[in-house]
């Protein structure tokens, strides 16, 4: 089997969507490192994407900066994926360790990412006339990206097309569940620290007065 570096098995994977997963699987070639450095672009890339659009495609909001969002869009969403197909195929005996579903999932990002950064530069070079090319770039990463998923996830667990395709589903509604859980516990400790917050101020204007 072949001998390539870290960055050439990315690349080997993206553009054989089917064997690519096999092959990295099979070597042990899979980089926690870069699939890091993939997660950070995708959260660099999903910035770029919403705040510096060329304006005559879309209006760019001038509200204040708040990175938390993209956070949760990127980061946290990422890694809701990653724990909830790790519970998920677990119980329906797959054989994928939560690193490999991590490092898996991010190469397979690697399209969709790539098509932020290419149609957030190509909208300050096109003109509105040309949106299509836009719409076609968007498109073609998202969907590349979304095969190199099924993919990721049949190959990691051994799974067969349409247990990859169920395993996919619960890990979506696993999802779901863990982020109605995490907005559940964000709000109680926010309430929390509201009462703690009003003690303190009560507290401290009784001594001043």
């Amino acid at each position: 089997m072949m001998e390539l570096t870290s960055g050439q098995w990315v690349r080997h994977v993206v553009l054989h969507p089917f064997e690519g997963f096999e092959d990295v699987r099979w070597k042990k070639a899979g980089s926690v490192r870069i699939a890091c450095g993939i997660l950070a672009l995708w959260f660099l890339g999903a910035v770029l994407y919403s705040r510096m659009y060329g304006f005559q495609f879309r209006a760019t909001s001038d509200k204040l900066f708040n990175v938390i969002p993209y956070l949760v869009q990127t980061v946290i969403l990422f890694l809701t994926w990653t724990v909830g197909n790790w519970a998920v195929c677990t119980l329906l005996d797959g054989e994928g360790t939560m690193r490999n579903i991590f490092v898996y999932s991010a190469y397979a990002l690697v399209p969709y990412v790539t098509s932020l950064y290419a149609e957030t530069l190509l909208s300050h070079i096109l003109i509105r006339d040309e949106a299509i090319f836009l719409t076609i770039i968007h498109d073609v990463g998202l969907w590349w990206s979304v095969l190199l998923v099924i993919s990721a996830v049949k190959t990691v667990h051994q799974y067969s097309v349409m247990r990859t395709l169920f395993a996919i589903l619960l890990t979506i509604a696993a999802m779901l569940a863990m982020l109605f859980l995490m907005v559940l516990v964000l709000s109680l400790f926010q309430q929390v620290y509201v009462f703690v917050y009003s003690i303190y101020t009560e507290v401290v204007y009784r001594f001043r007065v």
